[in-house]
């Protein structure tokens, strides 16, 4: 391959969107963007396969977002149980 063909397929390639600091909202738009890509039948093997490997980690961070706020709610739901109960007159069930 000429060096300008490289330089051609890399232009070609996905830009590296798997940024620590996307929102889920970001990721599962990037997601979304992806598969239009793939089920669109119109890309090459090697940027097929590239698309799919960001999408397999923009799906895990979504995932690692989402139990991180699951916690989080399970935290503050747990917080203002403890709250009620303590709150509550002694005579009451």
């Amino acid at each position: 391959m000429s060096r300008g063909s490289q330089e051609d397929f890399s232009s070609e390639m996905p830009a590296e969107t798997s940024e620590p600091g996307m929102t889920l909202e970001a990721r599962l738009r990037r997601l979304d963007e992806i598969v239009a890509s793939l089920e669109g039948g119109e890309v090459e093997l090697e940027k097929g396969l590239a698309l799919f490997e960001e999408g397999v980690k923009h799906v895990r961070e979504a995932e690692a977002l989402l139990s991180h706020a699951e916690l989080r709610v399970e935290e503050l739901v747990g917080e203002g149980e403890a709250a009620f109960v303590r709150a509550r007159p002694s005579g009451e069930s």
